[in-house]
């Protein structure tokens, strides 16, 4: 008669909980990673809407409101372009010695990008604004 001893773990169960252990602490691993990234997105499109926000506050307040585009770098890997896109006019006539002032209703478009995680980001804001200009004499 053979006695087997079962009072510990054989050498194959050791190995296979291991396996087991070191495929549970790669999934954490990469849960916190993928985690730590979606943090910095999100971070950096927020910092990307601020941005925005403070380039449409600025639009015809700091210069005249004319159509075109403008671009520029931001800091921080931030890119900005803006874009003046007028919609309709209209024109008060000149009357007792007060000139002819035309009202213009602008769509205004800005969009903030940045480089993120293997490919470019954007945040764009859309309003329109109103830009007024008075006839030279």
């Amino acid at each position: 008669m053979s006695t087997r001893r079962t009072d510990g773990f054989t050498l194959l169960e050791v190995l296979v909980a291991l396996v087991i252990a070191g495929l549970a602490l790669v999934v954490l691993f990469r849960a916190g990673g993928e985690g730590l990234f979606a943090v910095d997105t999100a971070s950096r499109a927020e910092a990307a809407v601020e941005r925005a926000q403070s380039h449409l506050a600025a639009v015809g307040r700091e210069a005249s409101l004319l159509p075109g585009d403008v671009e520029g770098d931001d800091g921080g890997g931030y890119h900005w372009h803006l874009r003046s896109t007028p919609v309709a006019s209209r024109q008060a006539q000149e009357s007792n010695n007060v000139p002819a002032v035309t009202t213009t209703l602008f769509d205004v478009e800005v969009e903030v990008s940045w480089a993120g995680r293997g490919h470019d980001r954007r945040v764009v804001l859309k309003t329109r604004r109103i830009g007024t200009t008075i006839a030279k004499r």
